[in-house]
């Protein structure tokens, strides 16, 4: 094994002696007009390309051909970094200097969708001086590339990456976007779709006209034999629509893996070619001034016999070679994973060599967990035994996405509380659509599996923490308490470590919109509840301090300059503390020598720590530095309903 091991390392020598002299004479003319650029670049490929190497070597080794394959990627990587803007060459050297920048506290996100929030690109970049109001420095925007018109999934069937979709856009301007968006200390984050194009896409198009190429790029099959192997181990995503993971063509007389919906067609990263064209677009983006990429369905990239074809080893070698190319051609890219699976496999694709950021589900699951039981045992288990990360990369953490609510906790770590798995996503389920006695919330069921009872949840932060219900039903008593949870989970969020992402609207308090139910397009996924057209009157409220929108709106931006003002709340360093009281979450954090403890109650009570709690963490040699609470006489420490506190 060892030496195995040298030998590859001799074998990547051999190949960069071989394959650099090629590069170089077919750049030569680039070469003498930009020496300095080719000077970084062979310095960058000289460090990085013996891990890149090994990691092309474990996908195509057995291949004769992976050598070919190897020269055309190096020549890709060339021309990208040629291609490279000056100002994108000045950030990666920004970058290098400064690896960790994503962690600081002064990093705050968000996301919306670029039609819906501002009707295009245009009307995005009108939107700058909002979100230098509100304290964002990262922004995502939702797919924006070229998709199909009608059924699209949200944009994630694309149709062309180099392509802005029409209504929005041109790539001109998004690419004229992302330079506004950095002059103002924004940094743009759109998504890559890498486990499949639309079948619009040009890829699919000639590979539905019969070419040999382009047909290779896709798992394309002429019978049922190879795809009736597979699905002795696949699930099914969207039975409802077509039964297993195969679609059948009846114009090109095949069936074509697709995972999800049958107008996306997966890709066959067997296929070093595969891998090479989307480094590409990959590439392409990145020099239009993408600085995070949003790396979608990662779970699903590498096809095996005999397996799920989910989380596969060779998934993460992928993402590991695409890092080790933007290592050397944009060191200022992020990768950023999208893998809403078992707590267990989603830790797995977090690492400075694959993602450095990862969505963190399970803190959103857990977070509505607790507003619906008023206990925090989960909730402090998850940041206890799930929330560690290794050095050099951070959780993004959100009260809620574009997406439904999934309740994606393990049952082992449930059962280790003595709670049911089943049996507890089924009250939650309950809960959230308001059908559990004494809910407060308006959420809708999502792919709701009728025999089994299963479905995810759909609905805005404010309806579901039920600000709907109040306005509708209740009273002011209520509609405090709808403002005081809205407030209360995106304290959790500012203040737990990583980057804090905001859905934008929730910042104002938007709640469902069920139009969406008069659109055919629409009327079947209740997504659409939550993806509302951006209210200008409620947005125009939200500078009164009188109104609702005003209210949350004031609330949340006062927290974020808190955030940014305080040092401690950097990085993601976490640890718990029992507060002996199942309803008060409490962390400390702790930075460059300044510490601060963090309390926060999931209840519509007053609670209390008890006084030997408050002596164990010198609670009362403490300031308050945010939020309020009050000590007895005893020594307890009492925290009013809803209570966010930071103690320093």
């Amino acid at each position: 094994m060892k030496a195995e091991f040298f030998d590859l390392h001799a074998e990547s020598r051999h190949s960069l002696k071989l394959l650099l002299p090629k590069v170089e004479e077919e750049f030569a003319r680039s070469i003498e007009e930009d020496p300095e650029t080719w000077e970084v670049f062979v310095k960058r490929l000289e460090d990085h390309f013996d891990h890149l190497f090994q990691l092309y070597h474990r996908l195509y080794g057995k291949r004769y051909d992976m050598i070919y394959h190897l020269e055309n990627l190096l020549k890709s990587m060339a021309r990208a970094s040629f291609q490279r803007p000056a100002d994108l060459r000045e950030l990666d050297q920004q970058r290098e200097t400064n690896p960790l920048w994503f962690q600081s506290n002064q990093v705050v996100g968000g996301v919306c969708y670029v039609d819906l929030f501002a009707g295009n690109l245009q009307g995005i970049r009108a939107k700058i001086p909002y979100f230098k109001e509100l304290g964002l420095t990262y922004l995502h925007l939702m797919p924006v590339f070229k998709m199909p018109v009608d059924e699209n999934d949200g944009g994630y069937a694309v149709s062309s990456f180099r392509e802005v979709n029409p209504s929005l856009g041109t790539m001109a301007e998004l690419s004229q976007l992302s330079r506004e968006l950095r002059e103002q200390g924004i940094c743009l984050v759109l998504d890559l779709v890498i486990n499949h194009t639309s079948d619009e896409h040009e890829w699919a198009l000639k590979a539905k006209a019969g070419e040999p190429e382009y047909r290779d790029m896709y798992g394309i099959f002429p019978d049922r034999m190879v795809p009736d192997l597979y699905e002795k181990n696949l699930r099914e995503i969207f039975p409802e629509e077509h039964p297993g993971a195969f679609t059948w063509f009846e114009d090109i007389k095949s069936w074509v893996w697709t995972t999800f919906h049958s107008y996306q067609w997966d890709l066959d990263y067997s296929n070093p070619v595969v891998f090479n064209r989307m480094s590409e677009e990959m590439l392409f983006l990145a020099n239009q001034g993408v600085e995070i990429f949003r790396l979608d369905a990662v779970a699903f990239i590498w096809k095996k016999l005999g397996t799920p074809c989910e989380n596969l080893p060779e998934a993460h070698t992928i993402l590991q070679g695409f890092n080790a190319i933007t290592k050397v051609v944009a060191p200022a890219i992020l990768f950023k994973s999208e893998a809403i699976v078992h707590p267990d496999e989603v830790i797995k694709y977090i690492s400075p060599q694959e993602c450095q950021l990862s969505y963190n589900p399970l803190m959103m699951a857990m977070l509505w967990n607790s507003l619906a039981t008023r206990e925090v045992n989960l909730l402090s288990q998850a940041l206890r035994d799930r929330f560690g990360l290794p050095q050099g990369t951070a959780w993004v953490n959100y009260v809620r996405c574009h997406d439904d609510i999934g309740w994606t906790f393990s049952d082992d770590d449930a059962a280790k509380m003595g709670i049911n798995g089943y049996d507890h996503r089924r009250f939650l389920n309950e809960f959230y659509r308001g059908r559990f006695p004494g809910s407060f919330a308006r959420g809708l069921p999502f792919q709701e599996n009728l025999k089994t009872g299963d479905c995810r949840i759909s609905g805005t932060c404010a309806s579901l923490a039920g600000l709907e219900k109040a306005l509708a039903e209740e009273g002011p008593e209520e509609v405090e308490l709808a403002i005081k949870r809205i407030l209360l989970m995106h304290f959790v969020i500012m203040t737990a470590g990583g980057i804090p992402l905001i859905y934008l609207g929730d910042e104002i308090a938007t709640l469902n919109d069920y139009s969406y139910l008069e659109d055919p397009k629409h009327k079947n996924d209740s997504r659409w509840v939550h993806r509302q057209t951006a209210d200008p009157e409620r947005y125009a409220q939200r500078l009164d301090g009188e109104t609702l929108p005003g209210r949350v709106y004031q609330a949340l931006r006062e927290l974020i300059e808190f955030r940014k003002s305080l040092p401690a709340l950097a990085g993601g360093k976490l640890e718990g503390i029992d507060t002996q009281n199942r309803s008060v979450l409490g962390f400390t954090r702790v930075n460059q020598y300044e510490e601060v403890l963090i309390l926060a109650n999931f209840s519509e009570r007053d609670h209390a720590i008890p006084e030997w709690v408050v002596r164990q963490n010198m609670l009362d040699q403490k300031s308050i530095l945010f939020g309020e609470a009050e000590f007895a006489e005893s020594g307890t420490l009492w925290l009013p309903a809803y209570a966010r506190v930071i103690f320093g």
